[in-house]
């Protein structure tokens, strides 16, 4: 059984910084890529970042890059998610999800599982 459990979720102001991870259950990094994605009151979930099964290729929504990194601990099995320069409009609940596609995946459905999500709430 495969369990993803996201964590490190809060309340930051806008400026701030703020680290979210992804503890992983069920199946090795190793073999798997996984993606963040959020999703903010009355939108649609997002693609925010995503790592590749040997870590060595990174991809980013234009609206985190530079911003967002996105890095692993195969030995944790644990992904995590390095959000700087936090502005409102980054509030949401965040997701880590992993895919057994190869190349970059953007798109929810490529994602086969997922976890329950942890709140990113920025203020002003």
């Amino acid at each position: 059984q495969v369990t993803l459990v996201e964590s490190g979720g809060g309340l930051v102001q806008a400026g701030g910084s703020l680290r979210i991870s992804c503890k992983v259950s069920g199946r090795t990094l190793r073999s798997y890529a996984m993606g963040w994605f959020r999703r903010a009151p009355g939108k649609e979930r997002e693609f925010v970042a995503r790592i590749s099964r040997t870590g060595g290729t990174t991809n980013y929504a234009d609206s985190v890059n530079g911003r967002f990194t996105v890095s692993k601990d195969d030995a944790e099995n644990t992904v995590y998610l390095q959000m700087n320069s936090l502005k409102p409009e980054d509030t949401a609940v965040y997701y880590c999800a992993s895919t057994l596609y190869i190349t970059p995946q953007t798109t929810p459905d490529k994602y086969d599982a997922w976890g329950q999500g942890t709140q990113v709430t920025v203020s002003s």
